[in-house]
């Protein structure tokens, strides 16, 4: 591990916490990340022997500790599960929802991809991207094919609405350069689930940025998209790719989309009627949970 914090430059802090259950403990730290923020990572670990590992990617706004669906259904199966919160959101460095360059996400993720794989030698590692972390994540697989067994991606950010306008675009992209960190978007919480005590947490969770997206970072966003969807043939790994039929947060054709462009001989798309946008956020999540669990065991 020394090694690898010298080469990457990274200097941590991990912390272990009190054992949360009989299946599972807590490990939390941070790293120097890009544009040496200090970021903040968590992780959940089996009891026993680690089955494979599952590593977060989490979307626009929030952070790495609203996944706890996933932890506790997959860390008593065996899996590890390793998130991180990314530069300007929850508990990481940096100015809210705020990036330079799309590539401030992508660095960070393939810095901690780095620490995760040292401390898990010879597990199978699949990304878990939700939202933006879905783009992220299908973003990183454009030119990191290898790094990884497969990829679960949970409605990705992968096509613009079709509701924006070419003008309000090119808007954006003339505001990004102007007054980069002005809110232009706020995502609209209703949208998130259909359990209202989801959307209640969500719109409480101090850690969940509730602002405006700056213009900046709607700009680099919208440059990941048009990137993923002209090359998203050079994805070649197996993924599964979930999304709820009556998501409006992100465009639902973005998933299609994805599956049919990308030239994995390995794919499945799983759409969800009748479903909103965060699908391990719904009524349904258990089946949702178990599609990705029997996905999972085909590669482990």
């Amino acid at each position: 591990m020394e090694v690898i914090r010298r080469k990457l430059g990274i200097r941590f802090l991990e912390m272990r916490s009190q054992k949360e259950s009989d299946l599972m403990n807590h490990i939390e730290g941070s790293f120097q990340g890009v544009r040496n923020a200090s970021i903040y990572y968590q992780a959940w670990l089996p009891e026993g022997d680690v089955k494979a590992v599952l590593l977060v990617v989490h979307g626009l706004g929030e952070h790495c500790g609203r996944y706890m669906n996933v932890v506790n259904h997959f860390v008593p199966l065996g899996y590890a599960v390793y998130g991180f919160d990314h530069i300007g959101h929850g508990k990481s460095e940096g100015r809210r929802e705020f990036v330079e360059r799309f590539e401030d996400y992508t660095s960070t993720l393939e810095i901690y991809a780095k620490m995760v794989k040292c401390w898990q030698t010879g597990k199978a590692v699949f990304l878990l991207g939700h939202s933006m972390g879905g783009l992220i994540a299908s973003y990183y697989l454009l030119d990191h094919r290898a790094d990884f067994k497969g990829a679960v991606l949970s409605a990705p950010s992968i096509k613009a609405s079709d509701g924006i306008s070419k003008a309000a675009i090119a808007t954006g992209k003339i505001l990004s350069i102007i007054t980069p960190k002005a809110g232009l978007l706020k995502l609209d919480a209703d949208g998130i689930s259909r359990d209202p005590e989801v959307v209640r947490a969500y719109n409480k969770d101090p850690l969940v940025f509730h602002g405006k997206t700056p213009a900046r970072s709607a700009a680099e966003l919208l440059r990941a998209m048009q990137r993923v969807t002209a090359e998203a043939d050079k994805i070649t790994l197996p993924f599964i790719v979930l999304q709820g039929s009556e998501d409006e947060l992100v465009n639902p054709a973005g998933a299609q989309m994805l599956y049919d462009k990308a030239s994995s001989n390995e794919k499945t798309l799983k759409l969800y009627e009748g479903q909103y946008h965060e699908v391990f956020n719904e009524p349904e999540r258990d089946r949702t949970l178990k599609d990705v669990e029997n996905w999972l065991a085909v590669y482990v």
